[in-house]
């Protein structure tokens, strides 16, 4: 086995998101001598960044005040008008504002690409003096003989499917930190496997998840209202016993940011996010707004919807949870980027006053508890029971509930009940012989579309003569399970294709994975029903592109 070499931080950061970049900026902000470098398993920062996004500046002006005025793309489009609508399958209901907890509203925020505000937030990173390490995924948690974390290791280079070295081949770094900061974004593999090894949610409710959706289109510049938000619920998945909601941004350019976000809790295994997506852009209201433009960017991503209660515990000797690794998604604001950016923050302050205290290796409780004490807990204590209220009650009464929750906890302190409980999403899915298969419409390619075009457009590409990165414990269970009992949902609830059951026709039916479509959005690994498919980082750079997402 090739000797793997080393290199040693004071902090080393997985994942280049808005949470790993304002963490690296604050640590070089206190402490200008700190060694800190980010590994980023996409080919650039922002390659694997997907957001709607409608993003509150708070952590960014604490971070950064000046960002409006240093180039920074985020502040072209400030949010101008937001709108509400509840969807029946023809017709479109407005609902007023006044209804609304003041925090649900807009004012003041920034619509624009994620993406792009992380290549921005990089490039002032680097002006610090951050090390960043684009197409370096960390596959593997370090530990020192005392069980703390003592860092990561890159993915090895020059694998070949059958793991033979090809002549390229290349072994990982080793990076040794004082302390590691884990962002990885929602359910992340090596986060998995830390709240395991430390048990960090022995005190607190499962973490669910939607999957999201988005496209970009160019759309005709008569039609476009720079800043307008739009969000809607209801149809079309009152119709599959489902819920969630779309989302439409009039961003820079003539250019709009929709997509429709699936809570993964859903019971019936026919339904299909991906065309559900394509059924919502073929509203009326929705359809007027695309037609004559074109479809320019795809995209899918997993999203943490459980809130407060489903935070873990944040720290563990020698590392911490930072952004949507732990999970602080607002989910009525459909926000989570200035949450995600505070806890970097705080882990940074938090690491900083340590190693000039002379520690390293140890547990950051002064994290979990700076966390626990900040305007992301008041925050995220408002909404924590929004989610299980519509999750229970339904998209109706639910969303009614829901709101006189967080009107009561605006006024009062508490709620129409005490933080109520998740359930996994894997748990939810029930036989398909208790359901009808669902009949989606053929895409008419001007406004729907399928999903391998689709893919095209995320730019997705992985070497193929690499170890599958999707891994089966059990390769009997996709089609003595899943396919016997469930009709196969993996084969819907992805949204690039990935899983494909072959052969049924002949009487022998089999899963094939097609793994360079992946684009990492994480969802077989959280709506398998068994829990036998593990995602894993595939080799270095691989997966999708995106321009502006």
């Amino acid at each position: 086995m090739s000797e793997r070499e080393s290199m040693p931080y004071d902090v080393v950061i997985v994942g280049g998101g808005p949470a790993g970049l304002a963490a690296a900026i604050r640590l070089k902000q206190i402490n200008a001598d700190l060694s800190v470098c980010i590994l980023e398993k996409g080919s650039e920062v922002g390659a694997h960044i997907l957001s709607g996004a409608v993003v509150d500046p708070k952590a960014l002006d604490e971070l950064l005040p000046d960002w409006r005025d240093q180039g920074c793309p985020m502040a072209e489009t400030p949010v101008t008008d937001n709108w509400h609508w509840v969807l029946t399958r023809g017709k479109h209901i407005p609902i007023p504002h006044w209804p609304m907890p003041p925090f649900m509203s807009n004012d003041g925020n920034y619509t624009g690409s994620l993406g792009s505000l992380c290549r921005w937030l990089a490039g002032q990173a680097e002006a610090l003096g951050v090390e960043i390490f684009p197409g370096f995924p960390a596959s593997e948690v370090l530990y020192n003989e005392d069980g703390s974390v003592k860092g990561v290791a890159t993915q090895d280079m020059g694998v070949a499917k059958d793991g033979s070295h090809k002549g390229e081949y290349q072994p990982g770094m080793e990076l040794h930190a004082k302390y590691t900061f884990f962002a990885e974004g929602a359910r992340g593999h090596l986060t998995k496997q830390l709240k395991a090894k430390y048990d960090l949610e022995a005190n607190c409710e499962p973490q669910v998840y939607g999957i999201g959706i988005k496209e970009l289109w160019d759309i005709d510049p008569d039609k476009h209202v720079p800043g307008r938000v739009i969000h809607t619920q209801g149809w079309p998945l009152t119709e599959s016993d489902s819920w969630g909601g779309g989302f439409l941004y009039h961003q820079a350019n003539n250019q709009v940011a929709l997509g429709f976000v699936t809570a993964l809790d859903y019971k019936n295994p026919y339904v299909f996010p991906f065309e559900e997506f394509q059924r919502w852009k073929q509203h009326p209201e929705i359809r007027a707004i695309l037609e004559g433009g074109r479809r320019v960017s795809y995209g899918a991503r997993a999203i943490n919807e459980g809130g407060w209660q489903s935070v873990p515990k944040l720290d563990f000797p020698g590392g911490a949870l930072i952004g949507c690794s732990a999970g602080f998604v607002n989910v009525p604001r459909i926000k989570g980027s200035h949450t995600a950016m505070k806890s970097g923050m705080l882990a940074a302050e938090a690491a900083a006053a340590a190693i000039a205290g002379g520690r390293e290796a140890d547990s950051l409780a002064e994290y979990d508890a700076a966390v626990r004490d900040s305007w992301i807990a008041n925050e995220l204590k408002l909404v924590q029971n929004a989610e299980p209220l519509v999750a229970k009650w339904g998209g109706d009464l639910g969303t009614i509930l829901a709101g006189a929750d967080m009107w009561l906890r605006t006024l009062f302190g508490f709620g129409v009940a005490r933080p109520m409980k998740h359930h996994r999403d894997c748990e939810a899915i029930q036989r398909a012989d208790l359901y009808k298969p669902i009949n989606y419409p053929k895409p008419d390619g001007v406004i729907s579309f399928d999903r391998l075009s689709s893919v095209f457009l995320s730019n997705t590409n992985h070497e193929e003569d690499q170890p599958c990165h999707l891994q089966l414990k059990d390769p009997s269970i996709p089609v003595e399970v899943n396919l016997k009992h469930y009709a196969g949902p993996e084969a819907r609830y992805c949204p690039a294709g990935v899983y494909e059951f072959v052969g049924i026709e002949e009487g022998e039916p089999r899963l094939q994975i097609n793994a360079q479509n992946c684009v990492h959005c994480k969802t077989c690994d959280i709506k398998d029903m068994t829990q036998n498919i593990n995602w894993v980082t595939p080799e270095g750079g691989g997966g999708p592109n995106y321009p502006n997402m």
